[in-house]
């Protein structure tokens, strides 16, 4: 007795014996060229459905020698997060090195700052496809017009810009992070104090995602602990150290800070500096080697992980597969933070330990 074929999905050729046609018209068919008539295509689908046929395009794309190039623009400010992104989106690449799409890194000093003028410099449009950081959605509306009209997707990664036209988002969820953050406050500072959110640009949507939540949060979890108006340290060391120096003198009775970026060192130094170390409780944002000590001193919490590395590989993903393969992403994917106590710590540091900016779960 002959051994029955395992099944699996079909070929052209099982398409074209199905339907008795040719193999050419069914892939004419299949690829929306010319010389088939309408109702010979729908049948040609109907069947590839019906037979589990999934077109090989990366392929496909080698035998037509198509290349795609990703044109790839993020902020040379926060390294301690940026870096880890660019490695994601290297990592994507180097998964997809038979697809034939090559990336190409641009920088510009900060969130917020000089995307444009970058974009313009190095030529967007000469891109497949565009990965951005949009610090200040009003600022590249109109490249994200021309980019449509031009059939140029961009995907936006750590932060949105959720009027532009876009193709995807990639961001950790931001009004979670800012609601967790209250949480763990209330729960550390039980009486009636201050707390207040060190932010970076309030024009950045992320960053005021973050205080949404975390004013939410606090009014429904923690009402005992008073708001103070959040401060925005515009990603600046010296600004955000000044302003936490000038903080503490001005409101001794301050229980806790929430930093809402990566911007965390100088507000944590500021904190030291005025003998309040571990007085004053600290939620920070990412992990880091330096927070790392932080964290075991008990100057720090806790920290909200934004997983950059899985942002910028998830990216990477989203938009080569559109262009390689024409599947159109989630248009919004929000990633949960990562809660990093002293606990868990470990996980983390082993991670960067062995090449990994985020533990693999």
């Amino acid at each position: 007795m002959r051994k029955q074929k395992e099944s699996g999905p079909a070929g052209i050729r099982q398409i074209a014996e199905a339907l008795g046609v040719s193999i050419g018209t069914v892939d004419r068919a299949l690829h929306g060229r010319e010389g088939v008539s309408a109702k010979t295509r729908e049948r040609v689908l109907r069947q590839a459905k019906k037979l589990n046929y999934t077109p090989n395009l990366v392929a496909r794309n080698l035998k037509l020698n198509r290349h795609f190039r990703i044109g790839v623009f993020l902020p040379e400010q926060i390294a301690s997060f940026f870096d880890p992104l660019r490695a994601g989106i290297r990592a994507g690449a180097l998964a997809a090195a038979g697809a034939n799409v090559e990336v190409v890194f641009h920088s510009y000093p900060q969130l917020g700052q000089g995307d444009v003028e970058s974009m313009e410099t190095h030529r967007w449009r000469q891109f497949d496809g565009i990965i951005l950081a949009p610090g200040q959605p009003a600022k590249v509306t109109f490249i994200c017009q021309e980019a449509e009209e031009e059939n140029k997707p961009i995907v936006f990664v750590a932060t949105d810009a959720a009027r532009e036209n876009r193709l995807a988002s990639i961001a950790v969820e931001s009004v979670l992070s800012g609601g967790i953050a209250a949480e763990l406050l209330g729960r550390l500072v039980p009486d009636r104090r201050q707390v207040v959110v060190i932010t970076g640009d309030l024009k950045i949507q992320d960053h005021a995602d973050k205080l949404r939540g975390f004013a939410a949060s606090l009014a429904t979890l923690a009402p005992h602990l008073t708001m103070l108006p959040a401060i925005q340290s515009h990603e600046s060391a010296r600004d955000a150290h000044k302003a936490t120096s000038r903080l503490l003198k001005e409101h001794p009775d301050l229980g806790a800070i929430y930093i809402s970026t990566a911007n965390s060192a100088p507000v944590i130094a500021a904190v030291a500096e005025s003998q309040r170390a571990g007085k004053v409780q600290i939620i920070a944002t990412d992990f880091f080697p330096e927070m790392a000590q932080w964290i075991e001193s008990g100057q720090v919490f806790a920290a909200l992980h934004q997983r950059p590395f899985t942002q910028g590989r998830m990216a990477f993903e989203a938009l080569s597969r559109f262009l390689v393969q024409g599947c159109a992403p989630e248009r919004s994917v929000r990633l949960a933070p990562h809660l990093v106590l002293r606990s868990n710590m470990s996980l983390f540091v082993d991670a960067y330990s062995a090449g990994r900016p985020e533990p693999e779960f």
